[in-house]
């Protein structure tokens, strides 16, 4: 397997999902990594999260941390959630549905926590 596609379709806070999905595709520096936010995902590519009163790390910390990792928005996902004039973070990239079916497809795997 040289490649994973890791689908994020549950909000950023509020589960370990979020973050234990992050640090698996981190740390998977041997194989072509990326992460595809999708559904309540995409809360994590808005720009400017602050997590401190929620007690919890910033997640959005982990994607400048692992520069290598891909990190895929579901654009229809921003589209009806209202979030397309939102900021992104800049590591994301903004993907319509044909690129983010391809890219899961194209993948040796798709894992979903």
């Amino acid at each position: 397997m040289r490649s994973a596609f890791f689908l994020l379709d549950s909000p950023p806070y509020g589960s370990e999902k979020a973050f234990g999905l992050l640090n698996a595709a981190a740390v998977s520096g041997r194989m072509n990594a990326a992460v595809g936010l999708y559904g309540d995902g995409v809360y994590l590519a808005l720009a400017g999260q602050d997590s401190r009163a929620l007690g919890l790390p910033n997640h959005s910390d982990i994607l400048y941390a692992y520069p290598e990792m891909r990190v895929l928005a579901h654009e229809p996902s921003l589209v009806n959630r209202g979030l397309m004039k939102a900021g992104l973070v800049e590591r994301v990239e903004l993907v319509d549905e044909e690129e983010f079916m391809e890219e899961m497809l194209q993948s040796g795997c798709i894992i979903l926590l």
